[in-house]
């Protein structure tokens, strides 16, 4: 229920009575800006809750889960996730479920497990985009859907899994978690979602503790936590690690676009793909704000907040905070260098950013550019955005050079 009175007990924040969230749903930068303006810590009442939309205020929030838990009683996330996964706990209980995927998340193992994995998908992929042409291709069905849905399957052992299948469990869980519309038809999809992963599940698991390999799967089935557990967080990763990994893709090839000069330096000194990816998560945040609750009565950027305080940790925001990167607006792989909070920070951090840096940025979109000379999105077909806590290209249309 949306109310326009702040929680009894606070009082110093500014009021943002003017936030409009389907114009966030098109485009949430104009509102970020004017939220920077109004303070580093706003509440909110179109959405309940104070959105947080400083650099330092959001890594301050991640640096204290005794102020600031993660268990939050006003998320979607355990209802998208059929349970609690362990991005909804704070430690020592995050730990205990984070410790068993931490060395296969690594960079030393991805490199040496991973990367020929990669290649081998975004290869795959490569020529199935290549297949329906340069007049015709989307970026996010024809490419980047199938490798991030590909490479997902195969680190988390999900065997027989179509990327098709994948991707429809994803979005409808994605969907699910920013459902603050109550719409029954999210609602249902996710429901059939979740009855087909728990089908799956409930055969691996059985499966790993016998036939134990890399997957993330297997590390967690034969890692001592509960079954439910496993089943959670493993619905976690199939939702978190198939959105991020897809829309870097699309928006890597939008933003060089956008940015010719950019591109031709990218082109004339590939060292500076990892440049690239960061400042992509960085512009144009996958995953754009995710939310915490006080604990206690407290005081965040200057701003008291009382106890069970619903905070938007809005790392988008965070991400053009112009106190911290200058043009923030502006895409710029000379950009003095930063880190963003695209992955998130502190213990949160997301398990899977390295994966996604060489797999993404390393592989799968160096290779197109190397593939198909020309590639730019293509100016004749409409490029639409959506949404603001995970945001990308709906639609991408890219036409390159045919041979």
């Amino acid at each position: 229920m949306t109310t326009t009175d702040q929680p009894l007990g606070a009082g110093s924040a500014p009021t943002a009575d003017w936030v409009d969230p389907a114009e966030m749903l098109r485009d949430p930068y104009p509102t970020y800006r004017r939220l920077h303006e109004a303070g580093p810590v706003v509440w909110v009442p179109a959405l309940n809750r104070y959105m947080c939309t400083s650099y330092t205020g959001c890594r301050d929030l991640e640096a204290d889960q005794e102020t600031f838990t993660a268990d939050n009683r006003t998320a979607l996330t355990g209802r998208a996730l059929g349970g609690t996964p362990m991005l909804r706990k704070d430690d020592p209980q995050h730990a205990v479920e984070r410790a068993p995927i931490n060395r296969s998340m690594r960079p030393k193992t991805i490199r040496e497990s991973w990367v020929p994995v990669f290649e081998r998908n975004a290869r795959l992929s490569l020529e199935a985009l290549m297949d329906v042409g340069p007049q015709e291709a989307e970026l996010n069905r024809d490419f980047a859907g199938p490798v991030a849905a590909l490479n997902l399957a195969d680190m988390l052992g999900l065997r027989d899994v179509s990327p098709a299948d994948l991707t429809r469990w994803s979005h409808s869980m994605i969907a699910g978690m920013a459902n603050f519309a109550d719409d029954a038809s999210v609602w249902g999809r996710l429901e059939t979602a979740q009855r087909e992963m728990t089908e799956l599940l409930d055969e691996l698991i059985p499966y790993y503790r016998q036939h134990p390999d890399p997957s993330m799967t297997s590390a967690w089935a034969n890692s001592g936590i509960p079954v439910d557990a496993v089943h959670t967080n493993v619905k976690l990763t199939i939702a978190g690690g198939l959105n991020e990994p897809q829309h870097m893709v699309s928006t890597m090839v939008w933003a060089l676009s956008d940015h010719p000069e950019q591109r031709e330096l990218v082109l004339a000194e590939p060292g500076r793909w990892a440049d690239a990816f960061d400042e992509g998560v960085r512009l144009v945040s996958p995953i754009g704000a995710f939310t915490r609750e006080t604990t206690r009565p407290t005081t965040l950027e200057g701003v008291d907040l009382p106890a069970g305080a619903t905070v938007s940790v809005t790392v988008a925001a965070g991400n053009h905070d112009p106190a911290v990167f200058d043009r923030p607006d502006e895409f710029d792989l000379r950009r003095p260098r930063v880190s963003h909070l695209g992955f998130g920070s502190g213990v949160h951090m997301c398990a899977g950013h390295w994966a996604a840096r060489i797999a993404i940025g390393e592989i799968a979109v160096p290779m197109l550019y190397r593939e198909l000379p020309g590639l730019r999105m293509d100016t004749r077909r409409p490029v639409t955005w959506y949404g603001w806590v995970f945001r990308g290209l709906t639609d991408a249309p890219v036409t390159w050079e045919a041979a």
